[in-house]
């Protein structure tokens, strides 16, 4: 098609796509299912997560440090629980959030043993589906996975609960395997480097695995493993008002299989705003450390964060990524949980500089943004601000990212999937304000 064509059309559909922003205030729209002050319009309920970033005095609502609850369990509480026993802890979350309560010693051994048993793949799936025709885009390939592993179950449209319990689990336990495989296969059809696909052992932890499967030597310390196992349980679930979650409860509330919504789920965490925001936090301090002559100046960090804001510098998006969140205000639970294991990573991995850069841009972004930007709430580091870092100390590929925050997240959606199907019961559908001019058919000969 030709360039001029196609600028032609699009140059109509930005004509005839777009809406006067005062329209949205006459009819009292919620943009983004959000009202002007950040609170979210109440599409649902549940048992599964909270997130709480605000109290009520006088009516009115006051920003407090953010909390997080599984089930209600405060994140704080649960992180301390699995860390002072010196053990992984995702695993148990999964089970919280699928069960809805914390296993008991046996149980939680039983149901390691049940997520062993399920990191396996249908025989030739890795060469008929991961290794043919691999996408660049791990999140694509993720998606393309988990469509054909349909084909592979015999109950794939039962919506019973006790059938999408076993699908949940067989997928919490082979999102690890499609991820790092998707990775492996794009790396040797896209970088023509070697093939090598590492078997998961069933006596390591979810995260253990991940490395086992991912570094060609099958290497990695505790301290890896632990963080990156962190990371998992702070990603596993954020409430339902998350663009992917709530993603999970529209599409489950149409009858749909399990695969289809939870592809759904993935195709909408992909997106940059999202999932894939940890990337681009990477990326915007790549862009600030080649920038800042001095790590050490505030004054040039501060000046350098401005024209970031003002759409000079990265991206030219004016945008801060890893600042700033939907819901908290003061703080993000999971950022402050991160921190200080980030900071035990980074001793290790001779990263002291650079997370202090970090935690200077922590203190200084939030005024940047409040100075340019017309506020009607805080902002603070949320948990991609620092879930990239990890990454790249953990030195795992940029590809990754996203994928790992989809392994940590599968579990989050489906025990909301199920929550949709044993108590709601409708279908889900908002209502849109048509404002339209109402116009008369013209016959073609008269256009």
């Amino acid at each position: 098609m030709a360039e001029s064509t196609i600028k032609t059309y699009a140059d109509r559909a930005i004509k005839n796509s777009s809406i006067d922003f005062e329209l949205y205030n006459k009819y009292e729209v919620k943009r983004g299912l959000r009202d002007i002050t950040g609170k979210g319009v109440l599409a649902g309920l549940t048992n599964i997560s909270e997130v709480f970033a605000y109290t009520i005095s006088d009516n009115e609502l006051v920003p407090c440090d953010g909390e997080l609850f599984y089930r209600g369990l405060n994140i704080n509480e649960i992180v301390n629980g699995f860390v002072g026993e010196n053990r992984f802890g995702f695993e148990e979350v999964c089970y919280l959030l699928i069960m809805g309560q914390l296993p008991t010693k046996s149980e939680y051994r039983e149901f390691r043993k049940v997520i062993a048993e399920n990191s396996t793949l249908p025989n030739g799936f890795i060469r008929d589906t991961i290794l043919n025709a691999p996408s660049s885009d791990l999140m694509n390939a993720l998606a393309k996975s988990v469509l054909t592993l349909y084909s592979y179950d015999n109950r794939a449209n039962d919506v019973s609960i006790e059938n999408v319990v076993r699908q949940s689990l067989e997928l919490i336990s082979r999102f690890p395997l499609l991820s790092v495989y998707g990775y492996q296969a794009f790396l040797h059809y896209h970088k023509n480097k070697s093939l090598f696909i590492h078997s998961p052992k069933p006596e390591l932890s979810i995260a253990e695995n991940i490395l086992h499967m991912l570094r060609p030597d099958s290497q990695f310390t505790q301290t890896e493993a632990q963080i990156l196992d962190l990371a998992l349980v702070l990603h596993a679930d954020h409430g339902g008002g998350n663009n992917s979650t709530f993603t999970t409860h529209v599409v489950t509330s149409s009858g749909t299989d399990t695969y289809s919504s939870i592809v759904a789920s993935l195709c909408s965490l992909k997106g940059p705003k999202h999932g894939g925001a940890n990337i681009k936090v990477a990326r915007m301090f790549d862009d600030i450390k080649d920038n800042i002559s001095d790590w050490q100046d505030e004054e040039e960090i501060y000046s350098y964060l401005e024209n970031i804001l003002n759409k000079k510098a990265f991206d030219k998006t004016g945008l801060i990524y890893g600042v700033g969140h939907a819901v908290y205000s003061l703080s993000d639970p999971r950022a402050v949980i991160f921190k200080d294991y980030v900071k035990k990573l980074a001793v290790e991995k001779n990263c002291q500089d650079e997370f202090d850069l970090y935690l200077k841009i922590e203190k200084l972004a939030p005024a940047a943004i409040s100075k340019s930007r017309k506020m009607y709430k805080g902002v603070s580091a949320n948990v991609d601000f620092y879930s990239g870092f990890v990454y790249k100390m953990l030195n795992l590929p940029e590809e990754i990212y996203t994928p790992l925050f989809a392994v940590a997240r599968i579990a989050g959606w489906c025990a909301h999937r199920i929550e949709e199907l044993v108590s709601a019961g409708k279908i889900i559908r908002p209502a849109y304000k048509a404002v339209a001019e109402r116009k008369q058919y013209i016959k073609m000969d008269d256009r």
